[in-house]
């Protein structure tokens, strides 16, 4: 059995260190190695016509009629004479010339949301992309900001982290600098039209430790920093989606000061719902001492989100059972189950609404698709519902 000698420190340093660069080659060739994964390889995602009709709110005849009066521009066609499909951004021009944007109004505050859980493996970052990949798609102004120094957002929105991004890409500059006014710095677009990503890496990770060692040295305003940074940039966007670490730290204080709405995914498994039992006891310890402290956030919208769910299994369905017992209309009525698609995607370091075609078959992608966007659409409606302009029709809609 291999095992490092009482008192050799050094070379459990080397062993580690050794080890570190192993898994970083590693995981830099696998990364390489996946179809278009880096964020300059990466390309919108297209739409034929009759799903560009539906998603701009007009019919396929409307566009026709508008590319043939020159309002749109003659669509692009491959060899065979056939369109070959609209990109997400051709699509929001569609939505600017028949006004279908969905945008807030600007009296409307955006939409702050921090999609958290205090325990990893809960899919929290896998909600969190393809929420903002969904509502960018649906034509909103979106911001997903990774707050997490594991960066598992920022990877999979094409990034390496600690290759691709130095710590002045991220929140640390804005974090730890007051004199800083402005976080237009750290926001990069992606090959999403309309959604913008400040990312993250391990560099993040300190921002933990000197937030905390301040805070502890009674900076009171520390804790608005973040809060700060979003209203610096919110008026270019609709949404803005925080990623925070799984634990209730300084950073995670600080998104939670930030949001005004909370989506917390939780498995339907014993140790998943125990942990959000204690997340929640932790936080309403948390929102307290924040009340106390004058620093209470203004949430308007707590949803949790079934995830990773396994509908074949007993316990499972057991557990959902007494989810929609305790939290009633705060869980979202569609669950996010588990799907190869999902995880065959995310081996790729992509997401299911980026890839071109399926990875495992049809049927299967079809489901998974079917159960992202039902879970989606109801976060849709739940951040629409929170803008006054949007509650009226809402209401002529029969949804609120």
């Amino acid at each position: 059995m291999d095992t490092v000698a009482e008192g050799e420190g050094g070379n459990v340093l080397s062993l580690v260190e050794d080890l570190a660069l192993r898994t970083s080659s590693v995981l830099e060739t696998l990364r390489n190695n996946a179809q278009a994964v880096r964020a300059g390889d990466r390309r919108e995602p297209t739409f034929q016509i009759g799903q560009a009709a539906e998603l701009i709110g007009r019919s396929a005849a409307a566009i026709r009629e508008a590319e043939k009066d020159g309002r749109l521009p003659e669509p692009r066609r491959g060899e065979n004479n056939r369109r070959v499909g609209y990109t997400l951004e051709q699509l929001n021009v569609m939505r600017g010339i028949f006004g279908t944007r969905p945008w807030r109004a600007q009296t409307d505050a955006p939409a702050v949301i921090a999609v958290q859980n205090f325990k990893g493996g809960v899919g929290k970052s896998t909600v969190a992309v393809h929420l903002a990949q969904y509502l960018a798609i649906q034509g909103y102004r979106v911001l997903l900001i990774d707050c997490d120094s594991q960066a598992s957002a920022t990877t999979l929105l094409g990034y390496v982290p600690d290759m691709d991004l130095g710590e002045d890409d991220t929140l640390y500059p804005f974090l730890r600098n007051d004199e800083m006014g402005s976080l237009a710095y750290a926001l990069r677009p992606t090959h999403f039209d309309g959604l913008s990503l400040i990312p993250a890496n391990l560099r993040l990770f300190q921002s933990e430790y000197e937030l905390a060692a301040r805070m502890a040295q009674g900076d009171p305003g520390l804790i608005d920093r973040l809060t700060q940074g979003i209203n610096s940039v919110s008026d270019a966007f609709d949404v803005v989606i925080m990623d925070p670490p799984p634990a209730l730290g300084a950073i995670s204080l600080s998104v939670l000061r930030a949001a005004n709405a909370l989506i917390v995914p939780v498995p339907p498994t014993v140790m998943d719902f125990s942990s959000t039992a204690a997340f929640l006891a932790m936080l309403q310890e948390t929102l307290v001492e924040l009340e106390r402290a004058g620093h209470a956030p203004n949430l308007q919208l707590l949803k949790f989100v079934s995830s990773r769910v396994d509908e074949n299994k007993s316990m499972q369905r057991e557990l959902l059972g007494l989810m929609k017992s305790i939290f009633g209309h705060h869980l979202a009525r569609s669950s996010l189950k588990n799907s190869a698609e999902i995880d065959n995607a995310t081996a790729r370091l992509m997401t299911v609404y980026e890839l071109d075609a399926p990875i495992t078959s049809r049927s299967v992608r079809d489901r998974c698709l079917t159960y992202l966007n039902a879970v989606n659409q109801e976060l849709e409606l739940d951040i629409r519902a929170m803008w006054p302009s949007h509650r009226e029709s809402l209401r002529r809609a029969g949804v609120l």
